[in-house]
């Protein structure tokens, strides 16, 4: 669970970022907060895992409020209507950086980047050794849904759609999202792009011929593009 607060001095974009925060099943809203100031006093007082706000805000800036976190290890997405901040934002490593109004989906994903690092920056403190969430949440008709990345066997994609097929699912699970943006959720030796359409599970793929990929009867098309990125994943010279 992430505990988070959200700041923005415009109500109804607060409102809305608060509904959007409430949708996500591992957040956990404590505070929201009209100015930065304020946002600080909550800080200081309870901890805070993540930290959604504004740039453009009256006496202090979302980036200078960054800047003057009173907590160390709290991760911040930039929620604001200016792309023009992006850069400077990246520069303040904050996790994502969304330009309202902001779609469910790639609020979501944003949401995924800091549930991964928080994973990652809490093994690393336990075990002394850096791990990855093994699953993500995707929006599936208005609702989340939790995939296993070890229940994946292969993704395709449909312009702006995925069709995400599963172990012992008889349908896949559609979702809007980019294949790129799935990608860069899933860990690369374990799951290679193979086509400008499809990925797939490396642990399930059977047999390569020619243009094909097989994942048991499944065939898969293989684009030469990709060829290259399949061998040296499964380390054979192609």
């Amino acid at each position: 669970m992430l505990r988070c607060i959200a700041i923005d001095d415009e109500e109804l974009a607060l409102e809305l970022l608060e509904d959007n925060i409430r949708k996500v099943p591992y957040l956990q809203l404590v505070a929201s907060c009209s100015n930065p100031l304020e946002a600080i006093r909550v800080m200081q007082d309870q901890p805070v895992d993540l930290v959604f706000l504004d740039i453009q805000m009256p006496g202090l800036t979302g980036l200078q409020f960054i800047q003057s976190s009173p907590l160390q290890n709290c991760m911040f997405i930039l929620v604001t209507a200016y792309e023009k901040y992006a850069l400077e934002g990246y520069n303040l490593a904050v996790v994502d950086y969304l330009v309202k109004p902001v779609e469910l989906d790639r609020f979501i994903k944003a949401c995924n980047k800091a549930l991964d690092l928080h994973q990652l920056r809490t093994k690393s403190k336990t075990t002394g050794e850096a791990s990855v969430q093994d699953y993500f949440f995707v929006n599936v008709e208005y609702s989340l849904v939790k995939i296993q990345k070890s229940d994946i066997i292969w993704i395709e994609g449909l312009k702006d759609y995925l069709k995400i097929h599963l172990k012992n699912s008889a349908k896949p699970v559609i979702t809007r999202m980019s294949i790129k943006a799935i990608e860069e959720q899933l860990p690369p030796t374990q799951f290679v792009r193979i086509h400008k359409s499809y990925m797939a599970a490396v642990a399930a793929i059977t047999s390569i011929r020619k243009g094909s990929v097989f994942l048991g009867e499944q065939e898969l098309p293989l684009s030469d593009n990709y060829r290259d990125a399949l061998f040296k994943v499964i380390g054979r010279a192609g």
